[in-house]
This record gives structure tokens, C-alpha cells and sequence, in this order.
């Protein structure tokens, strides 16, 4: 594991100080806690910014829209 050292606002710093004691757990657990949550919400944010930019894609609508033909057509020579 590496080490990283930054420096924090005082009032942050002091709000970690005090949910740490509360929690009773290190601050680096926070810390990386609120972290990966934070870089999870960035990855679906640019998950979202892609399909909507692909909604708006006629070249990926057509593509969509003839995968879905071809899926349907399966579906349904699967029930005969």
C-alpha cells in the first residue's frame, strides 16, 4: 500500500476528526471510503454522459435499431 500525504482544510479536517472519533475508525478508512464512493459516482457520470451522447447518434441508432430487428427475429424462430 502506498503512502500519500495531502493537506485538508481545517474545517474538513476537523469534521474528520470528529466522525472518526464517533465511528471509531482511522481516519485513512474515511478517507478511502469516501474516495472510492466519489470515483464510483465520477465513472457512472461518464457512463451517463456516453449513452446519452450515443442516444443522439443516428450511425448508433440505426446499428441499435437492426440489432434489436435481429433479436426479435431469433426470439422468434425460437418459439416456432
Amino acid at each position: 500500500m502506498a503512502t500519500f500525504t495531502s493537506t485538508l482544510p481545517d474545517e474538513i479536517l476537523n469534521r474528520l476528526n470528529e466522525m472518526a472519533q464517533k465511528l471509531a475508525l482511522p481516519k485513512n478508512k474515511i478517507i478511502e471510503k469516501a474516495l472510492q464512493i466519489y470515483l464510483d459516482q465520477l465513472t457512472r457520470a461518464e457512463y451517463i454522459k456516453s449513452y446519452k451522447q450515443a442516444a443522439s447518434d443516428e450511425s448508433i441508432q440505426e446499428i441499435a435499431e437492426e440489432s434489436m430487428e435481429d433479436y426479435l427475429k431469433q426470439l422468434g424462430d425460437e418459439t416456432v
